[in-house]
């Protein structure tokens, strides 16, 4: 309905003849940058005295501060390498997991590993594909829990945040290591990506632990994780320069089996087959499920960047606004102004839409793509983070989509500003950062106009003066 989206009500307001117009000039506004213009013949003089559009900008003030820790576990995708950002300093990701039985094995009669290799799996890469990566697999010391249930009544720590410290739950025994140069590549057909595989051999005293595991141990997956707890994958950039963060595709998906952990062996069975052509590759896979734990560390290191001295300040407003996701960085705003709508008598608001602008040539899009998503959110009276209520009415016309033609995150936050208007909220501060699904699962990072740049961060409003 027109007269939902296009405004809303103040606390004030009784007289249903307002409504009705000023819903109707709301959908005149969609399609008309000069509201005074149009139609103001048809509106009843007595009830309405103006609609009005401004444009605030010199009364917002942006500054670029660390994001508190986020959670790591069990994210949609998991992430692994690391990069050397020229913008944004140094990230580091590390990941560990647990492995499961996809049945109960029946290795035979005096079985022996030949190999053992894991395979990992990814198809989006942030970052470069020139700079070449070293991964470092060690086993598990410590395990690693899914849920809040702890086996046999141990304790744990859970949930895991990005400072969870992954090497000291590992072995220092090297499992083995792969130096590696990510690319990505697209089908032709269907121009989706494709999967690449990482092929890591490790030390067969992996394979001999595994296929010698009492029965005992492999009776269920609690069991199993007692004896296997996992694998902890250290990630380096061997150059120093560049690099790249890869996104896992850990889980099963459709006809895709996963990453997984696979042991090579052979029997007595197999070998008393005389034909040496007829002799099976007997293997075991381990792999990585859904109720397996899967967790990432990730570190920042911002001391090179040209924002380092100014983070987390509030000295002054930044020129430009650093937004990163992997628990790296975000922007907190003031809007000092949006005070002064407060008790605005017969004042209705018809759309206030808050535009951000994105340096495409520091951020360098082409290289480093900005999020698809960003959020707009504030704090409430009790210093907690909400989303706006447009959000909640519609997300679409919440907005904060990446609009490509022009590079700018847009939000509408009409009815945000209408509560603060009718002393419904008060007006302590917003934030804008990644949402909370992406920010552990995605490694996008975006450059901002700062409301100290030449075009800077505008709030345009559009508001109806009534009398009853």
């Amino acid at each position: 309905m027109i007269k939902a989206i296009g405004l809303v009500k103040h606390k004030n307001y009784t007289n249903s003849r307002v409504f009705i117009w000023i819903a109707l000039i709301a959908s005149i506004l969609a399609s008309c940058n000069e509201p005074n213009d149009l139609g103001m013949e048809l509106l009843p003089s007595a009830d309405l005295i103006s609609v009005n559009t401004i444009e605030e900008k010199d009364g917002i003030q942006a500054f670029t501060v660390r994001e508190d820790r986020i959670r790591t576990d069990e994210p949609s995708k998991n992430l692994l390498g690391e990069l050397n950002d020229p913008v944004f300093g140094s990230t580091t990701v590390d990941f560990a997991a647990q492995f499961y039985l996809q049945t109960f094995p029946d290795f035979g009669t005096n079985t022996i590993a030949d190999s053992i290799n894991l395979y990992l799996y990814y198809r989006l890469i942030y970052g470069d594909t020139i700079t070449q990566q070293r991964l470092k697999v060690y086993e598990l010391n410590e395990p690693l829990y899914a849920d809040t249930t702890a086996l046999n009544g141990a304790s744990y720590n859970y949930p895991y945040y990005q400072d969870v410290e992954l090497k000291n739950m590992a072995s220092s025994q090297l499992l083995g290591e792969k130096v590696f140069t990510p690319r990505m590549r697209l089908d032709s057909a269907t121009q989706d990506t494709v999967y690449q595989l990482i092929t890591i051999p490790l030390d067969i005293s992996l394979g001999e632990k595994l296929i010698n595991a009492d029965s005992t141990k492999m009776v269920s997956h609690e069991a199993f994780a007692e004896y296997f707890k996992g694998l902890y994958l250290e990630s380096a950039n061997e150059s120093g320069e560049g690099g790249t963060i890869l996104t896992l595709e850990t889980l099963a998906e459709g006809n895709f089996n996963g990453s997984a952990l696979v042991v090579y062996y052979n029997n007595d069975e197999n070998m008393s087959i005389e034909d040496p052509d007829e002799r099976d590759t007997l293997y075991t896979p381990y792999v990585i499920t859904s109720s397996s734990a899967r967790v990432n560390s990730i570190t920042h290191d911002y001391t090179s960047t040209p924002f380092y001295n100014s983070l987390s300040t509030s000295t002054a407003p930044d020129s430009l606004i650093y937004i990163q996701s992997t628990g790296g960085l975000e922007s907190r705003i003031s809007i000092e102004k949006l005070t002064s709508w407060k008790d605005s008598v017969n004042t209705g608001i018809n759309r206030a839409e808050l535009v951000f602008h994105v340096d495409t040539l520091v951020s360098d899009v082409e290289n480093y793509p900005p999020p698809n998503q960003l959020l707009f959110i504030y704090t409430n009276d009790s210093s907690r983070l909400n989303l706006p209520d447009d959000y909640y009415f519609n997300s679409d016309y919440y907005g904060g989509v990446l609009d490509t033609t022009d590079y700018t995150y847009r939000f509408n936050i009409t009815e945000h500003l209408q509560l603060i208007s009718d002393d419904a909220i008060g007006n302590n501060g917003f934030y804008l950062t990644i949402p909370p699904g992406v920010k552990n699962s995605r490694a996008n990072r975006v450059v901002l106009k700062g409301s100290e740049s030449a075009i800077g961060i505008k709030l345009r409003v559009t508001y109806s003066k009534y009398s009853q």
